[in-house]
């Protein structure tokens, strides 16, 4: 009995280690099916993660539809050529020299007649007449000068039938003395007043009681814009006052004050670009002609002579003009202002290359050193190369960088 027992106790035994065992390999055989299963997933997660990878990669590059591209004005262009260089910043004004202006005056005091209609700012010639100047001390003068003309030629006689009394014994040597003493004094007389009424303008050469005027003309003393007008007809002038100026633009110079600190980088024949605020945004060219040698305490400055060069402004005296001064005349490579975007410390400017067969434009960014800056360019240095084929954006590079920061430029699934 008990060995029956003991043999169905051995029996159920193996059978459940059997069943064990078989379990057990069973198990097995679904661990390595679920292990492929898990394989399947490793692969479907290994492909999303290799996604999740590309996508960052993809965020890392900037982009923009094209017609994002369009409708925020997007431009593509290449570095220039120009020349943007150092200079120095200076204010001044247009200046003349002594012999490019010239006072009018009348030579005597009198009354004006016959003015010509002249306005500030009408060009006039040399020797153009301007006005006459009536005074009756005129006449006188020329009395007195065909009078003095008429004793000399006497007197002249007289000294003659004198040498020829005393050569024949028959006169006085004290006699012909006097008169060529006489003739002296009234050639002395005649002479003076001729000087005077030629200075005055009227010819004695040709001057006879017949023609004797009351009037002397005013002429242009040299060819020139009138700058002022100071008389009408009837007025009662005096030779100490002005009448009119003239101005000569033919010399016309800058007159540039360039402080203490920039003089020791000034040299003569560097290149002046100059605009007068006045008159418009014409730029105007000239060179560094001559370095003053006075120092201004007051302004802290040294005074600075430009020759005008190419077309010349309108002249009206004491305008107000600002003038760079150039420090080299060197080509150099340059972008627009707008292209280059100030990044912390570093510049940057975007380029791409815009596919034909995509939709999209990817930008890439590349670091630039900036240096002067004139006229909307700015002179750079590449510290990173431009891939082949790509463009720079020359228009709308502060859009890409607004929104790069904000995450808006990124790729689209």
């Amino acid at each position: 009995m008990n060995q029956s027992i003991i043999y169905i106790k051995t029996i159920l035994l193996s059978a459940i280690i059997t069943l064990a065992i078989s379990c057990g390999n069973k198990h097995t055989e679904e661990d390595g099916h679920n292990h492929g299963d898990t394989s399947e997933l490793d692969e479907e997660n290994g492909s999303h993660n290799s996604d999740s990878e590309n996508e960052e990669h993809d965020e890392e590059g900037l982009q923009l539809t094209k017609a994002q591209a369009k409708t925020v004005g997007l431009e593509f262009g290449n570095i220039s050529a120009i020349k943007v260089n150092d200079f120095i910043n200076t204010t001044g004004t247009l200046g003349l020299p002594p012999n490019a202006m010239a006072a009018v005056s009348a030579k005597s005091n009198g009354i004006i007649k016959g003015t010509k209609k002249f306005v500030e700012g009408n060009y006039i010639n040399k020797g153009e007449v301007i006005a006459y100047l009536e005074n009756p001390d005129f006449i006188v003068k020329q009395q007195e000068y065909l009078e003095a003309k008429a004793q000399l030629n006497l007197k002249k006689l007289d000294v003659e039938r004198q040498k020829t009394l005393v050569e024949a014994n028959a006169g006085v040597s004290k006699n012909l003395q006097n008169a060529e003493s006489e003739v002296a004094i009234f050639e002395a007389k005649t002479i003076g007043l001729s000087k005077q009424l030629e200075y005055l303008g009227i010819l004695t050469k040709s001057l006879t009681p017949g023609s004797i005027t009351q009037q002397i003309i005013i002429y242009a003393p040299m060819s020139g814009y009138i700058a002022n007008i100071n008389f009408h007809n009837g007025m009662y002038v005096q030779s100490s006052i002005p009448l009119m100026e003239i101005v000569s633009s033919e010399h016309l110079h800058l007159e540039l004050d360039v402080f203490e600190k920039d003089i020791a980088q000034i040299k003569v024949g560097q290149k002046i670009s100059y605009s007068i605020p006045a008159l418009g945004n014409t730029i105007y060219e000239g060179m560094v002609s001559v370095i003053g040698k006075e120092f201004d305490a007051t302004s802290k400055t040294v005074r600075i002579h430009g020759h005008l060069e190419g077309a010349k402004p309108q002249f009206l005296k004491g305008l107000f003009i600002n003038a760079k001064i150039w420090q080299s005349d060197n080509t150099d490579t340059a972008l627009p202002d707008k292209a280059i975007i100030q990044d912390g410390e570093n510049s940057i400017i975007y380029v791409a290359q815009e596919a034909k067969d995509s939709t999209h434009i990817k930008f890439s960014t590349i670091r630039v050193i900036p240096g002067p800056t004139d006229n909307g360019f700015t002179s750079i240095k590449l510290i990173d190369t431009i891939p082949e084929g790509f463009q720079i954006i020359t228009n709308g590079a502060y859009y890409i960088y607004a929104q790069s920061k904000s995450g808006v430029l990124t790729h689209e699934h």
